[in-house]
């Protein structure tokens, strides 16, 4: 049976839930929204991006017309400049998942976060808090010496861990560091005793296939939607807010590099020829993450009939 996995079909006793994932641009959230018309439901983002308000177009976050048709969760629940990671996510959205269920409606996720979905469908791994004073140092040292000199300690402390974060990831990589030097243990050794083996809830996860040249043409077209759409001016009311380009969800590619139009380090058309670049680089590693997942059912997002199918048959399982 390939509908989720085994494990994710026994037991009536845990709710069920619709997920729809894959790479940017591949059709999600309006595939979604038709979903959860159709059967009643409602929608948790799994976007690690849409969490942040004041960021709406770099992030292609559903209109407020399609919020107000359909109810979306996970959207403009934190600040840019505050914390959020997969262990706030998986509480977030355990408690949205439950009070749809309370209400009588359908659970769909839609997102492109991979790792947000396999701790919501395999539960999240423990591991320690910041520590203030590591934490400290490690932000010295990217200070002094930059992110390549920590990426390299890290590439020798947990080789498999460097190979899922880019170099200028500095982030994630200290919290690499944080873990190795507070536990003992590498995140890539703590994924493998762990497994992702919880499983709360019946899911059926339906990853979205694109062609890779119509996936490159939908992206170019939203990256030029978002530049008309004035993301040089939302970047610049976020950096006039006070939210700096150090901030997590400032670096990334959207932001990125229209800042660098914004402050004057380069043209328009350098920051959305970049931005597309980053974008389709960004798709090809999400669909890298996602083949590697065992539990995807894939499914083309124009078969509306047979994606319907599966979906009455998931819901009709006892």
């Amino acid at each position: 049976m390939r509908r989720g996995t085994t494990s994710s079909v026994e037991g009536g006793d845990r709710p069920k839930i619709v997920i729809l994932t894959g790479p940017t641009c591949s059709g999600k959230s309006l595939l979604a929204l038709e979903l959860a018309a159709k059967w009643k439901g409602e929608i948790v983002s799994a976007d690690s991006m849409q969490v942040y308000r004041f960021m709406d177009i770099g992030t292609a976050k559903p209109t407020p017309e399609e919020r107000s048709a359909i109810p979306h969760h996970l959207i403009d629940i934190v600040r840019p400049d505050e914390e959020f990671n997969a262990s706030m996510f998986s509480d977030h959205a355990a408690r949205a998942i439950r009070e749809i269920r309370d209400r009588g409606r359908a659970v769909f996720v839609a997102g492109g976060t991979g790792l947000y979905i396999r701790v919501l469908t395999g539960g999240i791994i423990t591991v320690p808090g910041a520590d203030p004073e590591l934490r400290r140092r490690y932000r010295e040292e990217l200070h002094r010496y930059g992110s390549e000199y920590l990426y390299e300690k890290l590439k020798h402390v947990d080789p498999g861990t460097a190979e899922k974060i880019r170099s200028r990831d500095a982030v994630r990589i200290i919290r690499a560091l944080e873990i190795m030097e507070s536990t003992g243990e590498s995140i890539s050794g703590l994924r493998r005793r762990h497994g992702f083996q919880t499983r709360p809830y019946r899911y059926l996860k339906l990853g979205l296939t694109t062609d890779r040249i119509a996936l490159n043409r939908r992206i170019d077209q939203r990256c030029d939607d978002m530049v008309r759409r004035g993301l040089a001016e939302e970047t610049e009311n976020l950096l006039k807010k006070g939210f700096g380009e150090d901030l997590k969800p400032m670096a990334s590619f959207s932001y990125r590099h229209m800042a660098g139009y914004v402050l004057g380090r380069r043209s328009l058309q350098e920051a959305v020829g970049m931005m597309k670049r980053d974008t389709r680089h960004f798709a090809k590693r999400q669909s890298t993450w996602f083949k590697g997942e065992k539990d995807i059912e894939w499914a083309d997002p124009s078969d509306s009939a047979g994606i319907s199918e599966k979906i009455d048959a998931f819901f009709g399982m006892p």
